[in-house]
């Protein structure tokens, strides 16, 4: 065992981050040599004055860098260059639970903006802005155009709540919003709640770089809120994504009440608030915003997938006062920047008032694809709402959701089990699944993939062959 302490260096970041460079900085130079254990974690962390948990993330944090072995019995190790290279890999990513696209089938995994027409909208307005800005279309954006914040201004305000220009951040889609958000306010190790059920690409990503998700209880009026505080009382994260209205998958909407006591929670306990307003944007009424009750640590993140076209990726942040050009250059430096025809696309759909007359060809016909699911599963347990582009499916017994999901499949229609939006493992079970509408083109295919499923359902489960 090597007789080593670490001589940590002064500085803001977190403990174990500090140690975990040091120790990555003792091996490069050779101060730790190849073949050396390092010190058990219970020792060091009394040697130095630390708690085994702050050791423990930092051996974990150097063995992902590819520097140490470690084996439960065993001890860890500093590896050799060709050991380091041939040392097992991390896990693959985790790619969720939906299918490729299939040609024939119909995609009710899709939540995407309907076909109202918007093509030749954004045709004509593409090819104004190329004409008329050649230069920029050829060239890295450096900074932000006054146009494209005053747009986001406009697109993100809801309920009397309107954000200042100087707090907005364009990003190319809502997922790329977050996960700057994300990355700019947590550290390697640092844990994210998200709700027992959501948007769970997001807990992916954010895994990938090294945070930690955990689950908090929702029920049918969204967080629980003495859950939350239990939470952050015992695991201390340091930020919180939600989806205030229309949550995805369970259609909750947070009441006055419930966002008061999670604003009070987060304010106790010092976490960040995400708000994923994506589907919120859909509602008529202004709902009332996080952000307007907490704007001093709400980050609120809106866009256009859902409401105007998927495929121009448009994305805003509206960010705590001061925070701004922190989160642009955090997502600056995840994703190398902005394009200049996509934002410019976007705002000029926002300015021109374009994207408002998409948006209520888009509220419209969501209602409609809305009231087909209603009659089509009659007399089913399910959870829809009028501008909802989806429904959230109880099945009887004895359907299980991944079996129905795939019996469904076989019959050309793709949907999501409920596995398809959890954050994580969970002893929840709740045997549903999430049928989307938005995405088909025609009313008449909606209505084809309703029957299909009305119809799997009713088969029963033993009507299915999993060995077909």
């Amino acid at each position: 065992m090597t007789n080593w302490l670490p001589s940590l260096p002064h500085g803001s970041g977190p403990l174990y981050l500090r140690l975990a460079d040091q120790i990555e900085s003792d091996i490069v130079s050779g101060i730790l040599p190849v073949g050396s254990k390092l010190p058990p974690q219970r020792n060091l962390a009394f040697d130095i004055g630390v708690t085994i948990g702050t050791v423990g993330r930092a051996y974990k944090l150097v063995r992902e860098r590819g520097f140490v072995s470690g084996e439960v019995g065993r001890g860890t190790y500093v590896l050799g260059q060709e050991e380091a290279a041939t040392a097992p890999a991390l896990p693959a990513p985790l790619t969720g639970t939906r299918s490729p696209p299939v040609p024939g089938k119909l995609r009710m995994d899709s939540t995407a903006a309907p076909d109202v027409g918007q093509s030749a909208v954004i045709e004509n307005l593409t090819s104004s802005i190329a004409a008329r800005s050649r230069e920029e279309c050829l060239d890295y954006v450096r900074t932000p155009s006054p146009g494209w914040l005053e747009a986001g201004c406009r697109w993100l305000d809801c309920g009397g709540w309107t954000p200042d220009p100087s707090a907005i951040v364009p990003t190319l889609g809502a997922h790329a919003a977050i996960m700057a958000v994300i990355a700019a306010v947590t550290a390697p190790g640092d844990r994210i709640v998200f709700e027992n059920l959501t948007f769970s690409s997001i807990a992916r990503s954010a895994t990938l770089i090294g945070r930690r998700p955990i689950a908090v209880e929702s029920d049918q009026s969204g967080v629980v809120p003495e859950d939350f505080d239990r939470l952050c009382a015992q695991q201390h994260p340091k930020i919180v994504f939600l989806m205030p209205c229309l949550q995805n998958p369970m259609l909750t909407n947070l009441s006055a009440s419930r966002m008061a006591d999670i604003v009070e929670i987060a304010r106790k306990h010092n976490v960040w608030l995400i708000e994923d307003a994506v589907y919120g944007a859909l509602l008529p009424e202004g709902p009332q915003s996080l952000a307007a009750l907490a704007p001093e640590r709400t980050f609120h993140i809106g866009g256009l997938s859902k409401t105007v076209a998927a495929g121009i990726r448009a994305g805003w942040i509206a960010c705590p006062p001061h925070f701004a050009p922190r989160v642009f250059m955090t997502y600056k430096m995840l994703s190398g920047g902005k394009p200049f025809l996509m934002p410019e696309l976007a705002a000029q759909l926002v300015l021109s008032g374009a994207a408002a007359d998409i948006l209520a060809k888009v509220r419209a016909e969501i209602a409609a694809r809305e009231a087909m699911a209603r009659a089509s599963f009659a007399g089913l347990d399910f959870v829809s709402a009028a501008h909802a582009p989806f429904v959230w499916l109880k099945l009887p017994d004895p359907w299980l959701s991944g079996i129905f999901k795939h019996a469904v499949a076989n019959e050309d229609v793709l949907i999501d089990d409920e596995d398809e939006f959890k954050p994580g493992r969970t002893e929840h079970v709740y045997h549903r699944v999430r049928i989307a509408f938005s995405a088909l083109r025609t009313r008449e295919e909606v209505q084809g993939g309703f029957d299909t499923v009305r119809r799997v359902l009713e088969g029963g489960a033993a009507s299915y062959d999993s060995y077909g």
